[in-house]
């Protein structure tokens, strides 16, 4: 299989997920600006996981770029990957429409964490291919953010325990650290003309 199909069945998973949880967006009943305060909470968790959903994506992407061949490992790691994803609206939806109970939070966190970990092992199996001199294992380097993140996912996922807000608070923050332009593989790319 080319890596351009991995891809493409990737984008087209992760558009299916987006539009699964859009869906779940109901109306309200009545017109009025009052009436959309119900949905706060739903949409709150709908934006936060739609930012996981395209920080994921976004690095998938970054990630593909520096693969010359695709192997059946790497295609196992991407399906492992992409359950871990299509789990992301159930638990949003749940915690969402349960108002963040410490039960939906924990278990977001914990498809949060899961999620991490599979891109971390696609990852891992995309270095093993290609070999510790190849574009992304330069790249990535020490990986701070693929270190840190699910760290906090874990002190996050105990933070339901105590405090929803807690969890929250740093899974937003893990976002936040994601967001913030991660140029190394561009870089790399561009330092070896691809």
């Amino acid at each position: 299989m080319t890596k351009g199909r991995l891809e493409a069945f990737t984008d087209g998973v992760l558009a299916i997920i987006i539009t699964i949880m859009v869906l779940e967006l109901k109306v309200p009943h009545g017109g009025e600006f009052e009436d959309l305060k119900v949905l706060l909470p739903i949409f709150g968790s709908y934006i936060l996981s739609f930012i996981y959903l395209a920080i994921y994506w976004n690095n998938h992407h970054h990630m593909m770029q520096t693969v010359k061949h695709v192997t059946g490992s790497i295609l196992w790691a991407n399906m492992h990957l992409l359950f871990w994803l299509s789990l992301i609206p159930f638990v949003s939806g749940w915690m969402g429409e349960n108002h963040f109970t410490k039960a939906s939070v924990f278990l977001y966190g914990l498809v949060l964490l899961c999620s991490a970990i599979a891109y971390f092992i696609l990852q891992s199996l995309i270095i093993k291919s290609h070999g510790k001199e190849s574009i992304l294992s330069k790249a990535l380097g020490k990986d701070f953010k693929g270190k840190i993140s699910p760290v906090l996912y874990v002190i996050g996922i105990i933070g339901s325990f105590i405090n929803v807000w807690i969890s929250g608070f740093i899974f937003i923050l893990v976002a936040i650290i994601w967001l913030i332009p991660d140029r190394r593989i561009e870089r790399k790319l561009k330092e070896n003309n691809i």
